[in-house]
């Protein structure tokens, strides 16, 4: 699949806005719904086979677990927006020293993290304040997580350097495999070999070796622009100066988010283990809740990179209207569910009488961030397809480092054990963030930067 090969398809800079953006969106929503599955699967596995105890444990290592994701990220969206920008200009050179650039710096990165992430792992689980029950099994989570970043770093790089030339469907489809090798291991080891934790987390990295090998394998024998070939994996250096200055502020604000929702869990860790399950269970609802909003700022990132590589800013300013409007959309119908029946989005991972009662509360106040979320993310994925991406890590750190963490500490303070409050931290936050951001893109405008 060669630069003239891809012509054919569209580069989201023509036709109409709005069946450019959803057919590009929808594939990304698909693999994003199907990678959420990877955690709920995992949950549901345990909330079904094991005590709660090991709901706690795995809902505090996947907080610890997605620090990787969320650094990952940013590195993945920066590549997604350089390879955009030069697939909108067609120039192919520019395209394929950019992949290269991206995959030999992930695999730099996921050697570091590899040898960190062990050391790392009881110190970061003893801050959250892990309920001493769920410890031993938490850690198991992360260790056996961490013996697999390698093949999270390179499953995420190439499915965005796909959605940056355009191919948002490819990417699904190596998702897809990897839910459907997860689910299977999940029922193996946790459900009929007994293994619990330790089986759910074992799943997940086999499952994601197995798909980004089939991706680069299947990439390889339809000529994609890029030859995955040992040789090719070089880094340029204008291209590593492109890459960082999108990517690392996107990874820095990832990670601060992270870190105040980690401040969240530690919180709520120390109202028990009925609260942390609760609050773990809710996390995986944020999730799919938000994804039409991380899927379609995702597809801005990549819209908005070709259209203003081709010269159209105006058409990804009419991308992004129409990409805020469907993920608020979408995004109505979880918060409704949560406002009118949430003993049924709990019962869904847990049975227990006790982690539905406190969680009650929570989801009823917290889900109006699925709302709010809709434009700070839509308005985000947008200025990071423009390369503005210092504009939002301050923005992101600010909210994560400024507003939600003081904002927990006071609530936990002077209303101690009050979920309900605390649920309400996220979305006054993310209100907030949304005024100014709109406040900036409209001052800014849509010139050709």
């Amino acid at each position: 699949m060669n630069m003239k090969e891809e012509k054919k398809e569209n580069y989201l800079t023509e036709g109409n806005v709005w069946k450019a953006l959803v057919l590009f969106t929808a594939p990304f929503l698909i693999a994003n719904l199907i990678q959420a599955l990877y955690g709920a699967v995992d949950l549901a596995v345990i909330g079904r086979f094991c005590t709660a105890e090991s709901v706690a444990a795995v809902s505090t290592g996947t907080q610890v677990t997605q620090i990787i994701t969320s650094l990952i990220t940013g590195l993945t969206m920066g590549a997604t927006v350089i390879v955009g920008k030069y697939t909108g200009m067609k120039n192919e050179k520019a395209v394929g020293e950019t992949i290269g650039t991206t995959l030999a710096v992930f695999g730099i990165v996921a050697g570091i993290l590899t040898v960190l992430m062990p050391v790392c792992a009881r110190p970061v689980l003893t801050a959250l304040k892990t309920p001493a029950e769920a410890m031993a099994e938490a850690q198991t989570y992360v260790m056996i997580c961490s013996m697999g970043i390698v093949f999270i770093c390179g499953y995420n790089a190439v499915g965005a350097i796909l959605r940056g030339c355009g191919d948002s469907v490819r990417p699904m489809i190596f998702t897809a495999l990897s839910c459907v090798i997860n689910m299977i291991g999940d029922v193996l080891f946790a459900g009929f070999l007994g293994l619990g934790v330790a089986g759910v987390a074992a799943a997940t990295i086999i499952a994601q070796a197995v798909s980004m090998i089939c991706a680069m394998v299947y990439l390889k024998r339809k000529h994609f622009v890029f030859d995955f070939r040992f040789r090719n994996f070089k880094i340029k250096g204008d291209r590593l100066k492109e890459l960082a200055k999108v990517g690392i502020p996107v990874s820095l604000q990832e990670c601060m988010v992270r870190v105040s929702f980690l401040y969240l869990l530690s919180v709520t860790n120390q109202m028990g283990v009925f609260a942390a399950a609760a609050v773990g269970i809710a996390g995986k609802y944020d999730v799919f809740a938000m994804l039409p909003a991380t899927s379609a700022a995702g597809s801005l990132a990549a819209v908005t990179a070709q259209n203003y590589g081709a010269g159209k800013p105006k058409r990804a300013f009419q991308s992004l209207m129409a990409g805020t409007f469907f993920a608020f959309s979408v995004s109505l119908l979880f918060w409704m569910w949560a406002q009118f029946a949430p003993q049924t989005m709990i019962g869904v991972f847990s049975s227990d009488i006790r982690t539905v009662q406190e969680g009650i509360p929570f989801f009823r106040t917290c889900s109006y961030d699925y709302l709010a979320v809709s434009f700070v993310f839509c308005l985000n994925g947008y200025l990071n397809g423009r390369s503005k991406t210092f504009f939002t890590m301050v923005s992101v750190c600010f909210g994560a480092l400024l507003l939600r963490m003081p904002l927990i500490y006071f609530v936990n303070t002077y209303m101690p054990g009050n979920l309900g409050a605390i649920g309400m931290i996220a979305p006054a936050v993310s209100g907030i963030m949304a005024v100014y951001t709109l406040a900036y893109v409209l001052m800014d405008g849509y010139k050709n930067d």
